[in-house]
């Protein structure tokens, strides 16, 4: 039986999967006519770099609050006042005098939040029951926890061995922020916190960069529309939905192409119908193969390559450059992806969303790694960093991860399985189980 098909086999049967994962970017240590391949890390660096000197495309935006989520900040956001703007209460309790003792305390009123004290200041001796975020009455300069007393019908005992120090369960006015104070720079990407922030300083709308638009363009005779029937040899059109889903939750606004035939006439066409877009995603035609055109091509069309081939597996062909600005044209970036899916949406993941996002206008773009402890031992061949699919569980304790089982850089069933990729560094042989591993979120 054929090595791949026995292979093809075994996952059919059960969950078992090759300790060694296969290597099926097609490509030796240097393209013909391109540069040596970097290590991942350096691929990384030479990515940021770039992607640090970009410049959003086209003037600011405005947008109202709630529509603002997973854009970037074009201007910065100040606070209007004082954060929070008095002394504020963190527990519902008993603003009291910070005095030390076990002797009952007079209750002489109660406040709630949006409240105002409007009596008597606060006396040694006496108590005024409070809310969580009310202001502090005058005269009291601590709040003694609703728990830490025994309420009597006008009085209230601290219990013993409740200390209570001046200050405690307090937040002093401006001790968040100032009237003024930069609270979210420019390059800030909006999420749920941001938002918030921004709600509380009553920034009802908000100077936004637009969202890039980025050209996805996959290619192979091969390839089908998702809703046509394949034929016997044909396989449907996933990356370029990969490709997109990932540009807009990146800040993108995705323009997507039908797939375009492995001839230099077509994928010219293509290319150059998509030419004003700053960020161009190609996927396929970056191996070594006879019909593998795609550098060819944009060599021809003025293309300056950054590198051509990384040492990582899946996506070993990955390519990055950029034409130039020529006439009218802006300058366009270029990520050409491996054909594979589960490359595609690897070197996407790790080179081409940190740079759409700095054209997004992010300032701090780049992949986001995290560490978990590993369930089972990894085994691989090294020489390459490895990007597993695999699964991350996460708990109070702490994050474990356990590889998915693949069947190499096609397996979508696999990558649909994980949530994350497991890092396996190219010194690596095995990776035992207890190890503390990095993963690539996704």
């Amino acid at each position: 039986m054929n090595p791949a098909l026995r292979d093809h086999a075994i996952g059919c049967g059960g969950h078992a999967s090759p300790r060694r994962p296969r290597d099926t970017d097609n490509v030796t240590d240097s393209k013909p006519g391109t540069s040596p391949l970097l290590h991942c890390a350096q691929a990384l660096r030479l990515v940021a770099d770039h992607a640090h000197a970009t410049v959003p495309p086209g003037p600011p935006v405005q947008v109202p609050l709630d529509a603002a989520l997973n854009r970037v900040l074009a201007q910065p956001l100040h606070a209007d006042r004082d954060q929070p703007p008095f002394d504020r209460s963190t527990r519902d309790g008993y603003a009291v005098r910070g005095e030390v003792g076990q002797q009952p305390l007079h209750l002489i009123g109660s406040i709630r939040a949006g409240e105002q004290w409007t009596g008597p200041a606060l006396q040694p001796g006496q108590a005024i029951e409070i809310m969580t975020g009310a202001p502090i009455p005058q005269g009291a300069d601590a709040v003694r926890m609703l728990e830490h007393v025994d309420r009597g019908e006008n009085t209230v005992k601290p219990l013993p061995d409740k200390p209570l120090r001046p200050g405690e369960n307090i937040v002093p006015r401006a001790a968040e922020a100032c009237a003024g104070d930069l609270v979210l720079p420019a390059g800030t990407r909006l999420g749920a916190a941001e938002l918030a922030l921004a709600a509380s300083i009553g920034a009802a709308t908000l100077q936004v960069w637009p969202q890039p638009i980025v050209a996805i363009l996959s290619t192979g005779d091969e390839l089908v529309g998702v809703a046509d029937t394949p034929g016997p040899m044909q396989i449907r059109n996933s990356n370029s939905h990969c490709l997109a889903a990932l540009v807009r939750s990146n800040g993108g606004d995705p323009h997507t192409l039908p797939p375009v035939a492995d001839t230099r006439e077509a994928l010219e066409q293509a290319i150059a119908s998509v030419r004003s877009t700053p960020l161009l995603l190609l996927s396929g035609g970056v191996s070594a193969g006879k019909y593998d055109l795609v550098e060819e091509v944009l060599l021809n069309m003025g293309a300056q390559f950054f590198f051509t081939g990384v040492k990582i597996q899946p996506g070993k062909p990955a390519v990055f450059g950029r034409i130039p600005a020529i006439g009218n044209l802006p300058a366009q970036w270029i990520f050409g992806l491996p054909g594979n899916p589960v490359s595609t949406q690897v070197t996407a993941t790790l080179f081409a969303m940190p740079m759409l996002r700095a054209l997004a206008g992010e300032t701090a773009p780049a992949p986001v790694f995290a560490n978990a402890t590993l369930t089972e031992a990894v085994a691989v061949r090294p020489g390459l960093t490895r990007f597993l699919p695999a699964h991350m569980q996460s708990t109070l304790e702490g994050a474990t991860v356990r590889p998915t089982g693949w069947q190499g850089s096609g397996d979508l069933h696999s990558n649909a399985r994980a949530n994350c990729y497991l890092v396996v560094p190219p010194t690596a042989e095995t990776l035992p189980a207890g190890a503390n591993v990095t993963l690539l979120l996704r």
